[in-house]
């Protein structure tokens, strides 16, 4: 059993063994019920999403730092998060901050196609190639401002955001289609909520689920725009 500590190397029977404990113990002894996320979960690598000396805590019940000030979230949330999308294998979902991208391979395990905005050029190249490597090729990523969107690919069946914007971003909610569902951290720096939006026509009904603390999305409508400087949104 791997010990984490520097001399001990782990093969892939012990990563198969560290996910199952952290899918098990962290997911579905709480309240994460869809079988399709958990076997999501344990299939894919989170090793691979991590550093090299970060892979002793990759399985941890707790976000951990990657480059560029941004994080990996804990197992826990990206599993919650991806079983309120609810995503088919019919889904084209766009995720908001792909990071290291390991939200973005859980959600290509589950769906036809995800297309993916990282704001940070070093995040976006390298999460590309990651995930290339691993074989999830039914996979766009791209650098720019997630809070608008990726129109020309647009509707989406599911949107998730995996950065919190003080409100969603209008442009979102015009590029989700009808019946679709988005999830999102929204709020103050310090203290945002996670929410569940359904598309229905032209409303957005609005599921509250938990409190959350997420790293600030920026761009046009996130920390540092429009929405930061006092715009509000109604639905």
């Amino acid at each position: 059993m791997f010990d984490g500590s520097a001399s001990t190397v782990p093969d892939a029977h012990d990563f198969e063994a560290m996910r199952r404990r952290m899918v098990d113990e962290q997911l579905a002894a709480r309240d994460v019920r869809s079988t399709a996320v958990l076997d999501a979960m344990q299939r894919v690598p989170r090793e691979a999403f991590v550093s090299a000396d970060a892979i002793a805590g990759a399985f941890s019940d707790n976000a951990m730092p990657i480059d560029c000030d941004q994080t990996i979230s804990q197992p826990y949330i990206v599993a919650k998060m991806t079983e309120l999308l609810e995503v088919s294998p019919q889904s084209r979902v766009l995720e908001i901050g792909t990071g290291c991208g390991y939200q973005t391979a859980v959600l290509a395990t589950l769906a036809q196609f995800v297309y993916s905005i990282e704001f940070h050029a070093r995040l976006a190249d390298a999460a590309r190639e990651r995930l290339r490597r691993l074989g999830y090729f039914n996979v766009a990523i791209r650098c720019g401002d997630g809070t608008l969107g990726w129109p020309d690919q647009a509707p989406f069946d599911r949107i998730i955001l995996t950065a919190g914007p003080p409100e969603v971003p209008p442009a979102l909610l015009d590029q989700l289609a009808d019946g679709g569902i988005l999830v999102a951290p929204v709020g103050p720096l310090e203290d945002q909520t996670l929410i569940r939006m359904r598309r229905v026509g032209n409303s957005y009904p609005t599921e509250q689920v938990m409190s959350v603390r997420f790293v600030p999305m920026v761009g046009a409508e996130g920390w540092g725009g429009a929405a930061a400087r006092g715009g509000s949104l109604e639905h």
